[in-house]
């Protein structure tokens, strides 16, 4: 008997009814030669330190170095205090009894990181000996599983992958258990007070932003603003330089030669440079950035989107959805046309697929170098039926970016025209000329803004033309926005660092902080234990995560490039790079930011004396 082990039963169950496998049994399907069971997600995890014989909270105890790591049962609570999970120890005993008989086993868990982790951390608690084989796949249609059946991969290519999600778990474990311990010890309240690998920096980076917005002081500053007339339409210049004081300002716009004070020719066209331009289309979505669109557009949180978006998966409508990848290759490419062709009768993008069906395909998100485990978020082409709004949003997210990421450019006409008059003005205004992949989702460019103009007239340098009013505009600087979910999860993309270019930040993902398939977890993380909240659209601090903040900020655990650091470094294990090294380098700093944490807890205040979370 050739058992398949799934990572839950629904996924159990498709790939079952897929081999025509229909007997049900408690804690499997069997049929056709086959077994099909499966874990609930993470059945097993490191175990709590008292295995270790680490008891109680205790400064004697840090930093817990374990000699080597055990693996427990999951655990939870009851009226009886902490026990392992029945319904997992009985689904274990399960797979192991099939285990044992198994002629074969084959892996069908997610095709991912923690996929890979959870079956193993399975196999090697059971003791299993017996080789296995991977099934890899990107979709959940018939058609990818038969095909992934056909090309099953033997399981020892996996061992490296394996590899980078154990140092994650052990990473994790170690910094999280002895920070927390050691602050928590430290400040001496009855508070659990939680730190982490990749969640301490998150809460620092939006910290410092709400602290830098709320402390923020306004600066006056001023510009002056011309009106010009070329036969009689009218378009608005700004002075090329900012002002402090409206005196400045003064002396530019008494300089001004306008219709008041008699001059008829008061401003003098000095250049006008209007060139066309192309614009790409987006790359295809992978789960952070359609995380984040969904945010912008629908105002769903990380989580929401993701949980919608692994629905639609095992629902067999888009393709994996826990990718870091934006890209495609040569293969699935070859397939898109027909892929559109399925999208004709769409009723929001039906007259853009079926313009899509005759045009060349834009090939920006065709590389299969950047593909990595799996390639970007594609619809499946099955169809789709009834579907609840939510579902509805994030799938049309889906087949409207696919749509535009294989457009035409937007093709625009962008100029800016420099009038002299006392001193210089400047006025810009774009003119598309076609929609291109805008004509998907018709939104507006966003280059257009902050526009003053909605248009501007043919002019030629050396003309001069009427001035007809002139002013003063007083502004204000303003503060960085503070985060939402949107920009936070762009944020973590690159630890932090600002790149507005897609393909740049694309490039730092490897340096980023957390993973796509983690991030909405780590935000949901913060709100659970209260150190952040939501407000409106924006996530603010709590005085609980901002005093937790004042302790931590000045320490690497803190730091959010020493975090993405050991996220790049956990892509270079994967690839074959020492486990000894990054081992050795997490327990050196679990000792030391260990005892920076019991000196530093010693300042914090909480003003809410029983704030307790998970560790």
């Amino acid at each position: 008997m050739k058992v398949i082990i799934a990572e839950k039963p629904s996924v159990a169950r498709e790939i079952a009814k897929v081999f025509g496998a229909t007997t049900k049994r408690e804690g499997y399907i069997e049929g056709k030669g086959y077994t099909f069971t499966w874990a609930f997600g993470h059945l097993l995890q490191l175990a709590p330190p008292q295995e270790y014989g680490y008891y109680g909270w205790s400064v004697q105890n840090l930093p817990m170095l374990p000699a080597k790591f055990k693996l427990s049962i999951r655990k939870v609570k009851t009226k009886d205090g902490i026990v392992e999970d029945p319904a997992v120890k009985k689904q274990l005993d399960i797979i192991k009894t099939l285990f044992d008989d198994a002629s074969e086993i084959i892996v069908a868990t997610d095709a991912g990181r923690e996929g890979e982790l959870i079956f193993r951390y399975i196999y090697y608690y059971l003791k299993c000996k017996k080789p296995f084989k991977r099934l890899w796949i990107s979709s959940q249609t018939d058609a990818a599983i038969k095909d992934g059946f056909r090309n099953l991969k033997p399981g020892s290519d996996y061992d490296t992958l394996f590899n980078s999600a154990h140092c994650r778990s052990q990473s994790d474990w170690l910094v999280g258990m002895n920070a927390t311990q050691a602050l928590s010890i430290s400040a001496g309240t009855r508070s659990v007070l939680s730190l982490g690998r990749v969640q301490t920096p998150t809460l620092a980076m939006i910290c410092a932003r709400f602290l830098e917005n709320k402390n923020f002081v306004p600066q006056p500053y001023f510009q002056v603003a011309i009106q010009v007339d070329k036969d009689g339409q009218l378009f608005r210049a700004i002075s090329t330089q900012s002002f402090k004081t409206k005196d400045e300002a003064q002396l530019i716009l008494d300089k001004v030669e306008d219709v008041a004070t008699g001059f008829q020719q008061g401003g003098h066209i000095l250049s006008v440079d209007g060139k066309p331009r192309k614009e790409p289309p987006p790359l295809l979505h992978d789960l952070s950035s359609l995380q984040q669109e969904a945010n912008k557009r629908k105002g769903f949180t990380a989580d929401q989107t993701l949980s919608i978006l692994q629905n639609l998966y095992e629902s067999k409508l888009v393709t994996y959805p826990r990718t870091g990848s934006r890209y495609i290759g040569d293969d699935v490419f070859a397939g898109v046309p027909a892929l559109i062709a399925k999208f004709t009768d769409h009723p929001m993008f039906g007259k853009q697929a079926a313009a899509l069906g005759t045009a060349k395909l834009n090939k920006r998100s065709v590389n299969a170098k950047k593909v990595t485990d799996h390639h970007a978020i594609l619809p499946t082409g099955e169809a789709a039926g009834q579907m609840s709004p939510d579902k509805q949003a994030i799938y049309d997210l889906v087949v409207g970016r696919m749509l535009e990421a294989f457009h035409q450019d937007c093709l625009k006409d962008v100029t800016k025209i420099v009038v002299q008059s006392g001193s210089k003005f400047s006025a810009s205004g774009t003119v598309i000329k076609s929609a291109g992949w805008r004509a998907v989702f018709n939104d507006p460019d966003d280059e257009k803004k902050d526009e003053e103009n909605a248009s501007l007239p043919k002019v030629v340098a050396g003309e001069n033309l009427p001035v007809t009013n002139k002013a003063i505009l007083e502004k204000q600087t303003k503060p960085k926005p503070l985060y939402n979910e949107a920009s936070l999860l762009k944020a973590l993309e690159t630890a932090g660092k600002e790149i507005e270019d897609e393909e740049l930040r694309y490039a730092m993902k490897e340096s980023g902080l957390g993973t796509p398939a983690t991030r909405a977890a780590i935000i949901e993380t913060l709100i659970t234990r209260d150190y952040i909240k939501r407000e409106k659209k924006n996530l603010v601090p709590t005085e609980t995560g901002l005093s937790v903040y004042e302790v931590v900020k000045e320490h690497k655990i803190a730091q959010a490039e020493l975090t993405g650091n050991w996220e790049k470094r956990l892509e270079e294990i994967r690839s074959g790079a020492s486990v000894t090294a990054f081992q050795e380098e997490i327990k050196n700093y679990t000792c030391t930011i260990t005892q920076e944490l019991l000196k530093a807890g010693k300042r914090l205040t909480i003003n809410k004396p029983d704030v307790v979370a998970e560790k």
